[in-house]
């Protein structure tokens, strides 16, 4: 009797372990098109100078699926696309902290983790401040990296919406959100996609947006939200101010929150700050939107 009472303990908490276990899913069979030849393995670093966890030398792009409670679950969903200069992954700050938050709204949250330029030391956060990542010889640095981690973000999206049942969420309710080089992947498929990629809300967190990429806004660009500070380290508060003004000059729909002070990268870090709040203005956008609600928009 005893050892059926333990035996149904342990399965009890393996299942419960196993539920608790955010899935990943690989966007690509095999090596991704376009980097076959990258053999270099990813790795994740707690103590650098960002002072979060990031992850680098992400060769395999892939998915963290955070689901909504099915009891609030309002059948939206967001792919999120953590910064860190094309060479890390702010992944918690801005990645797994903003989909826990999210599912607390009953949106389902799918973590990306796209492709990274090589980091030859364990100190990758080091080696990117060193390409001094303001100069235009990093812009060009950058344009086929670029190029390759807005396939990844296009493969996301066709994935969710191909797998919307799977997942309970509604097919026309895909949203894109980006922070700093994930917002200029956000800001890249607001502006090139395909009927299967199309997101359908975008959400640039002060997104560095270079003229490589801008090709005009399409006919049916998807609804924006954008925030950025006006002490951002880089002027990119200034990217965010030209994005907007094209998005609603093409008579599109475009929210822009600019805060004085939070410098660059805020994500969810608390700094007794208005930018802490950034999240709920984004979550009372979403519901402007129809995002919130239960059912199809």
């Amino acid at each position: 009797m005893k050892k059926k009472i333990l035996l149904s303990f342990i399965l009890f908490a393996f299942a419960f372990s196993m539920q608790g276990q955010d899935k990943v899913v690989y966007l690509y069979a095999g090596k991704a098109p376009g980097s076959e030849k990258w053999d270099w393995k990813e790795a994740e670093s707690d103590k650098n100078i960002f002072g979060t966890k990031i992850i680098y030398n992400v060769v395999r792009p892939s998915l963290t699926v955070f689901p909504a409670d099915p009891a609030i679950a309002n059948g939206t969903s967001v792919i999120i696309c953590p910064g860190g200069g094309f060479q890390v992954l702010s992944i918690e700050s801005e990645g797994f902290d903003v989909a826990r938050w999210l599912n607390k709204k009953g949106v389902t949250a799918f973590v990306l983790k796209y492709r990274l330029a090589r980091s030859f030391t364990d100190d990758p956060a080091k080696e990117f401040i060193a390409k001094n990542p303001d100069s235009p010889e990093f812009n060009k640095s950058i344009i086929e990296l670029v190029s390759l981690d807005l396939a990844d973000a296009k493969a996301a999206v066709s994935y969710v919406r191909t797998h919307a049942a799977e997942y309970k969420i509604a097919p026309n309710r895909i949203g894109v959100m980006g922070f700093s080089a994930g917002g200029t992947i956000t800001t890249d498929i607001a502006y090139n996609y395909d009927p299967t990629s199309r997101p359908d809300f975008v959400a640039p967190v002060y997104p560095y947006v270079g003229s490589f990429q801008k090709s005009g806004v399409p006919a049916d660009a998807p609804p924006m939200f954008i925030a950025a500070a006006t002490d951002d380290q880089f002027g990119f508060h200034i990217h965010s101010i030209d994005l907007y003004r094209e998005w609603v000059q093409s008579k599109h729909a475009a929210e822009i929150h600019i805060y004085a002070k939070g410098g660059h990268g805020f994500g969810m870090r608390s700094q007794n700050l208005p930018t802490d709040g950034w999240i709920e203005r984004f979550a009372e956008w979403l519901k402007v939107q129809g995002f919130l609600n239960a059912g199809s928009k």
